[in-house]
Order: structure tokens, then C-alpha cells, then sequence
């Protein structure tokens, strides 16, 4: 595995609660990675490593038994590997945060895990601080990737044989189509409310409004039906 840099990550503030801590369960065969990022992680005065695990199946007990906010699983470990372990995981606790953190670069491995239901697909190059972030991310309800694998996934998601209809989007109000157009840019609700100067349950309403005209499910599919249609992006 390539090696994480994570004697370089800084302690950062962000405006959460200090009594709000995020639970990370560690799911990963290799004992000197799994080290690291624990060391990693003991920086962030509200993240707590819970439990780690060296294969997928000793990861699913794992997280059955200690509810985790969020989950890093690896793709390639023995006994049962990253995408089994995910679809059992999700099976038993759908509303579970997952990310994948692997050395695979494959789309297939991408669009299967966020098929599954995964929170967010990063790989083992990325910097410490961008980890220790997209953690934090995730635990907020956004999906999170490295910025390599956003645009394998947008590419894997178009259909180049099949034009799209632009006439959905002329059901969205002015106001959802400037917000799918900071959804495309990977903006959370939190930041959109900010830039907009509105309330974050006021944007929550919205980005619903916007996958109900649109009949999509997630935010990563507006985001890419965003990038299909041309939505302009907040400079």
C-alpha cells in the first residue's frame, strides 16, 4: 500500500461540538496502515477509533457490535473482501456511513461500492488533512471522494448513447437550479446555506425538491445529471 503521510496532519478546528465525537470502526488486512491511521486520527481531540478488523467478515461483526458513526474499509482483504463486506454491512444497517479507502483506481470497483451504498470512495495516496476531513464529511451526511475519482465517476454514470432530456430541469425553480449547480460542485448543505444566506433546513428542502423533479435518489446523481446538463457552478 502505498504509504499515508500521516505524520504531516495538523490538529484543525471545525465548528462542531467538542463533546461530539465521530466513532470510527477500522476495516483493513494490513496492521502497519491500520497504525498509521489510527495514530492519525488520536491527533483529532473528537475522533475515536472503536474497533479495527483484518478481514471483511471480522469487519462486519465488528461493526454489528460497536455501531460506528463511520466506517474505512479496505477493497482487497482475505476471508470476505470490501464490496461483500459492504453489501452485508448495509444489509443489517442501511443507514450506516461507509467509506472505502483502497489502492483500486477501477471504476468498477467505484460504481459498485457507491451501488452498494457507500458514503464515499478515497484512495490510500490521498493526504492526511484530506482524510482526516473527508471523515468528518462523511459523518455530516456528504459523500466524499479523491478528486481522481470524481470524474471517473461522472464519466461512468453518463451514457454517452443516450441523450439527455433538458426538460426536467425546467421544473426546477430558479433557486433549486442554483443549488443543483452548488451540488455539482460538491458543495454540503452546510456551505450552500452559507453562501446563500438561508437556513440549512431551508436547503435540506430544496436538494429534496430538486431529486423528486428530477427522480433521482442521491446527491452524487444530481451532481452528475448537474455535469450532463451543463448547470452552471457557483464561481
Amino acid at each position: 500500500h502505498p504509504h499515508l503521510p500521516y505524520l504531516t496532519a495538523t490538529r484543525k478546528n471545525f465548528n462542531m461540538s467538542s463533546n461530539e465525537t465521530i466513532r470510527i470502526a477500522l476495516i483493513d488486512d494490513h496492521t502497519l496502515f491500520r497504525s498509521g491511521i489510527k495514530a492519525l486520527l488520536a491527533r483529532q481531540d473528537d475522533y475515536e477509533v472503536v474497533g479495527e478488523a483484518a478481514d471483511g467478515l471480522s469487519g462486519v461483526k465488528l461493526v454489528e457490535q460497536t455501531a460506528p458513526d463511520v466506517v474505512l474499509l479496505d477493497l482487497d482483504m482475505p476471508v470476505m473482501n470490501g464490496r461483500e463486506a459492504l453489501a452485508q454491512i448495509l444489509s443489517s444497517r442501511p443507514e450506516q456511513v461507509v467509506v472505502m479507502l483502497t489502492v483500486s483506481e477501477d471504476s468498477e470497483d467505484l460504481t459498485e461500492c457507491m451501488r452498494l451504498g457507500a458514503r464515499g470512495f478515497l484512495l490510500k495516496n490521498i493526504h492526511a488533512d484530506f482524510l482526516v476531513d473527508a471523515i468528518r464529511k462523511a459523518a455530516e451526511g456528504d459523500n466524499v471522494f479523491s478528486p481522481e475519482m470524481t470524474a471517473r465517476l461522472v464519466q461512468s454514470l453518463i451514457q454517452p448513447n443516450t441523450p439527455p432530456a433538458a426538460s426536467a430541469l425546467d421544473a426546477l425553480t430558479p433557486r433549486e437550479l442554483e443549488i443543483l449547480g452548488y451540488l455539482a460542485a460538491g458543495h454540503s448543505n452546510k456551505i450552500i446555506a452559507r453562501k446563500l444566506n438561508l437556513a440549512e433546513s431551508t436547503i435540506k428542502v430544496h436538494v429534496q425538491s430538486i431529486l423528486r423533479k428530477l427522480e433521482l435518489s442521491s446527491r452524487v446523481q444530481a451532481a452528475v445529471y448537474a455535469v450532463q446538463h451543463n448547470v452552471p457552478q457557483p464561481l
